[in-house]
């Protein structure tokens, strides 16, 4: 399954925001630098579906806001 993401790095607080079937806002603590972000990120989403991080993969927007992951529901 394939997701939308929206990042709002250096966030006061930690939040997954459902927008619609797809699409999702993630707002985390971690600064944009270093992937410590998009690691964060990973790790909200697999809680979020309940999948393990392994799960969750990165195809789209390394260094962008917008992001699109794909997720494995094995």
């Amino acid at each position: 399954m394939l997701i939308k993401v929206k990042a709002f790095p250096l966030s006061k607080e930690e939040k997954i925001i459902k927008k619609n079937k797809d699409s999702f806002d993630v707002f985390v603590r971690e600064e944009a630098e270093r992937n410590m972000a998009n690691k964060r990120i990973i790790e909200i989403i697999s809680d979020y579906f309940e999948v393990p991080q392994n799960k969750v993969k990165m195809i789209k927007g390394f260094k962008e806001s917008s992001k699109i992951f794909d997720i494995k529901n094995d």
